[in-house]
């Protein structure tokens, strides 16, 4: 089911699918920000793990899937460890990045690579980029 509400859509079912994928209760986050103060890798982001369970809880798939947050998020555990309220964000971007790419969509054209890329990037990196980025 679709809202608008201010001009935005609010999707529903992104909620429930997100919810469904990952097993977390999104709803039990409470905003505090701890997970964004914990990321490694949030300097490398253009909106915080914060941010993007926000926009999730109120649906907003649009502005969670435009994002690269998910991307870049490194799955280490840090932010679920430190969470007061035990939400397993990994499993939530995880979630986030499976819908996206059940769009078909790549993130990523492996024959658009420059070579450079291709000779200094591990083996293991280029890897896990293409099973993360690409449908």
């Amino acid at each position: 089911m679709r809202i608008l509400i201010n001009g935005r859509t609010v999707d529903q079912d992104f909620i429930e699918r997100v919810e469904e994928i990952s097993g977390q209760n999104i709803k039990q986050c409470m905003q505090c920000g701890t997970c964004s103060a914990s990321c490694p890798m949030e300097e490398g982001m253009d909106m915080s793990p914060r941010k993007v369970m926000h926009l999730t809880q109120m649906g907003l798939r649009e502005y969670v899937e435009s994002a690269n947050t998910v991307w870049i998020c490194a799955s280490c555990h840090t932010c679920e460890a430190r969470c007061p309220r035990g939400v397993d964000l990994p499993r939530v971007m995880e979630a986030i990045r499976l819908l996206t790419l059940r769009k078909n969509k790549d993130a990523v054209d492996p024959n658009q690579l420059e070579a450079a890329v291709i000779d200094e990037a591990p083996q293991v990196a280029m890897v896990g980029c293409f099973r993360k980025l690409t449908a």
